[in-house]
């Protein structure tokens, strides 16, 4: 069953169809704005934001990007590792009496391994309350940064059967063929904009697209983080969750 999933502000996209690497190395820039009726307050240090891309691999640090306590991704074909800092939140439960199996700082790798066929059914319509699915819209193109970018809907239907939809413009020349930090669109978003809360939306929109200037370097992981197994992971997980719940009883 398809279920909404936050990741990025709920930016999910999936595809139809053959995966094509793309050749293109470069740099996208965006400028993010407060869109909605209640304005976002937004940080001077998530006002801006870039992706890095070099053919199917991906590194950004950038907040819009960067879902809950990541601090930075990296996308490589069809493996993504988000870099995880839990260190305040582990700090303030431990200060609550909360004891953890995992004694380490906190800050770890997390990464995830998919297969195409992971995506697939993101293509079928779907209007099950709670759930989603994408339409690629032909014949609609605009211009941004210079780029022609195509449109995509994510539809998602509420309990009382109303249509939810997202707009977003993509290039399918840029990014791997499946995008995995936007759900497995086929390429790179240029401009969406996301509800974030009542009547609060925030839209990130490219200004310009670099070709060239990336190296191999662009794409190391930063230092400092640690590599948990899976068990390990499941069980820190776990055991953050049932201490939260514990809290709010």
């Amino acid at each position: 069953m398809k279920r909404i999933v936050t990741v990025a502000a709920a930016m999910l996209i999936a595809l139809g169809g053959a995966v094509a690497q793309n050749s293109f190395k470069g740099v996208v820039k965006y400028n993010v704005e407060s869109t909605g009726s209640v304005a976002v307050d937004l940080p001077d240090a998530a006002r801006v934001a870039e992706i890095k891309v070099s053919g199917d691999d991906m590194y950004t640090k950038s907040p819009i990007f960067c879902s809950g306590m990541t601090e930075a991704v990296l996308v490589q074909g069809m493996t993504m590792t988000n870099c995880m800092n839990l260190s305040n939140l582990l700090g303030y439960l431990r200060s609550e009496g909360n004891e953890f199996t995992y004694e380490g700082s906190g800050k770890l790798l997390v990464k995830n391994t998919s297969k195409e066929s992971d995506f697939d059914s993101l293509a079928i319509k779907d209007e099950e309350p709670g759930h989603f699915y994408y339409e690629y819209v032909d014949g609609e193109t605009m211009q941004i940064a210079g780029v022609t970018a195509r449109k995509l809907i994510r539809h998602q239907f509420d309990d009382e059967g109303k249509d939810h939809q997202m707009v977003m413009w993509y290039s399918s020349e840029i990014g791997p063929g499946l995008n995995l930090l936007f759900g497995g669109i086929k390429g790179m978003p240029l401009q969406c904009t996301v509800e974030v809360g009542e009547d609060r939306a925030i839209t990130y929109t490219a200004v310009e697209i670099v070709k060239g200037k990336v190296k191999e370097s662009d794409f190391l992981l930063p230092a400092g983080y640690e590599t948990l197994g899976d068990e390990d992971l499941e069980t820190l997980f776990g055991e953050i969750n049932d201490a939260i719940e514990l809290m709010q009883d």
